[in-house]
């Protein structure tokens, strides 16, 4: 059973891996035995991680903007040029903007939509030839993209996030999609998360973790162990028969909204 969750040997790599849900995730990785990569637009914050997450294991950091076709070219051609295979991508870099129906402007909405869906998209592909690589019969490649509970439950009046929980919506339609491309060499599934401190709920969580969790099913917001768990079980073989699958790490918000 311990073999089941293990990693090791495998390499991921950890998109929007310089903060957040991106670094809970690849704590967990590097826990279980895995190699990883992480990857996002600011250096500083790499660096940051990098230095958290070391003693874990072998992390390193690859500096990218995936909200745009040449850097998403750039991290793919960086890999090639390090790994001759990858057993799992995780599409965790994200993109949000807040402001009234009336005020919403079309740059925000694009870069929400090119970051969070096109960058999804054309970095799952160009990874393709190097998680092929890393399949093998009973323990295929592994995408995991980070939608949100945003996208299966509207946020409700005066939550302003127009453009991202759209593109939420589209990361799980996406998945769904992928999965019947990609099998069976590659499984793809995404995460669906609710309140984790991040910079993206810092406005949510200002009247404190404990008072806002307080409200939810389970009487708390989401720890770093939630994610890294989730993390870990679609990474290894214990999550072999599943793809397509949206799954709610919200500690049950989708069931009261």
């Amino acid at each position: 059973m311990t073999d089941l969750f293990r990693l090791d040997g495998k390499v991921a790599v950890v998109t929007g891996g310089g903060r957040g849900i991106g670094v809970m995730i690849a704590r967990g990785l590097l826990q279980a035995g895995a190699s990883v990569y992480l990857s996002s637009r600011k250096k500083a914050e790499l660096d940051a991680a990098v230095a958290e997450l070391s003693p874990l294991g072998s992390v390193h950091a690859i500096p990218a903007d995936l909200g745009t076709a040449d850097g998403v070219d750039a991290l793919a051609a960086d890999l090639a040029g390090r790994e001759d295979k990858i057993h799992a991508l995780f599409n965790n870099a994200g993109a949000a903007w807040g402001a009234p129906l009336g005020e919403f402007p079309e740059s925000g909405f694009d870069k929400v939509m090119n970051v969070n869906v096109k960058g999804v998209f054309l970095l799952t592909r160009a990874l393709v030839p190097l998680l092929t690589a890393g399949a093998s019969e009973g323990d295929p490649a592994r995408v995991v993209n980070t939608g949100s509970i945003d996208g299966i439950v509207p946020p409700g009046k005066g939550r302003d996030n127009f453009s991202y929980s759209a593109s939420k919506a589209a990361v799980h339609m996406l998945t769904q999609h992928l999965a019947g491309e990609l099998a069976p060499q590659i499984l793809v599934n995404a995460i669906a998360p609710g309140l984790f401190e991040s910079r993206m709920t810092k406005e949510l969580l200002r009247a404190g973790s404990d008072a806002v969790g307080s409200f939810l099913p389970l009487g708390r917001i989401g720890q770093p162990d939630d994610m890294a768990g989730i993390a870990v079980f679609l990474a290894s073989r214990a999550s072999s028969y599943i793809t397509g699958a949206v799954i709610p790490v919200d500690g049950g918000v989708t069931v009261i909204r």
